[in-house]
């Protein structure tokens, strides 16, 4: 399926460019959420038909980012998926972050502190040289969600990798435009109710196996369960001895709405939807005199550029006191016009 014909799939109201906030539901996600809102409102069905979709949303991810089916957990937001990976780490332990990096892969190491923990924040430019042999892990957003910054994020593995340091990694800014091989980092954790188009209280995490066995799943749970119909009462405990353990019972209706979207994200292709993005992205910048990026997401400083997106009923959000844009699959050339004549009239 290419762009055009996956474009009739959304219905966006024109100037809606700020899919780094929220992304919008393909019809066949919107069709299916409704469908399942149907029937739990008349008891129509059983919970194990909306479960199928999380499976189905487990193993898309998984073929998204290129990791074994196996290694992945569900989850509702990024920061509870690295939660166990921030308890694991020793009293004594160093952390090293970006400064500006968003807070749900800031605060899980933070909360660490008070046991001993250290917390070492570097200028982004600066993360992969600021990696030494103190070092226990590397933090960072794949793509920064202030100012859609792309992180240079095989040269900061290789220095965390010479200095034996483990890599988590919060693509949620990234997965469902940039193709990235999860495998490369120990903890990739993404929300998906933002590039990846499914309702809010769906996430994901691929956990690489070595890294599994030095975490306590302290959320264990029926669902984590070897099996789960038969977990649901009594001991022993008895969870799954892959990634599964660390599942936290899934919100059905958001997993519903997951599975669908990011079928579809795999079947138009992250290499042909990083393109079409980056391309309107940069229209964008060059449009308003800048150079073009790499990013899908874009930041700007025009004298009352928000009032004047707001004029023209162009959405996009303010991070850190500039105009942020990001451009996405249903995005087109004509909303990218259309706010900059807001901008440059």
């Amino acid at each position: 399926m290419d762009i055009e014909q996956a474009q009739t799939l959304w219905q966006p109201e024109p100037g809606w460019l700020n899919t780094a906030s929220y992304g919008l539901p393909p019809e066949p996600a919107w069709t299916a959420l409704q469908a399942a809102l149907a029937d739990w409102r008349v008891g129509r069905t059983s919970w194990e038909s909306w479960d199928g979709a999380t499976q189905r949303s487990r193993a898309a991810f998984a073929r998204l980012i290129g990791v074994p089916v196996a290694d992945v957990t569900i989850g509702a937001t990024a920061s509870q998926l690295l939660a166990p990976v921030a308890a694991a780490l020793p009293a004594g332990a160093t952390v090293v972050v970006p400064e500006v990096e968003f807070t749900s892969n800031l605060f899980p190491w933070l909360a660490q502190e008070p046991r001993g923990v250290h917390v070492r924040t570097v200028p982004l430019d600066k993360l992969a040289d600021s990696v030494d042999a103190d070092t226990d892990l590397v933090a960072f957003s794949l793509v920064q969600s202030s100012d859609g910054t792309v992180a240079a994020y095989e040269e900061i593995v290789a220095a965390a990798r010479a200095h034996g340091a483990l890599v988590a990694v919060d693509a949620t800014q990234a997965c469902g435009w940039l193709p990235f091989d999860g495998t490369r980092a120990d903890v990739v954790v993404v929300g998906a109710y933002k590039w990846l188009m499914a309702p809010r209280g769906a996430s994901f995490a691929y956990l690489a196996p070595a890294l599994r066995d030095r975490l306590r799943p302290d959320a264990a749970n029926w669902y984590a369960g070897v099996d789960p119909h038969t977990s649901y009462y009594g001991p022993p405990l008895r969870l799954a001895e892959d990634a599964r353990r660390f599942d936290i019972s899934p919100a059905w209706f958001s997993y519903v709405g997951a599975a669908p979207a990011l079928e579809l994200v795999a079947e138009i292709g992250l290499s042909a939807i990083h393109a079409h993005d980056v391309a309107l992205a940069n229209r964008f910048l060059v449009g308003l005199g800048r150079p073009p990026g790499d990013s899908a997401i874009v930041t700007v400083e025009v004298p009352g550029a928000q009032e004047r997106l707001e004029r023209a009923g162009v959405r996009a959000a303010v991070r850190a006191g500039r105009v942020r844009a990001s451009f996405h699959v249903y995005s087109t050339e004509a909303d990218v016009d259309l706010a900059l004549d807001a901008l440059t009239s």
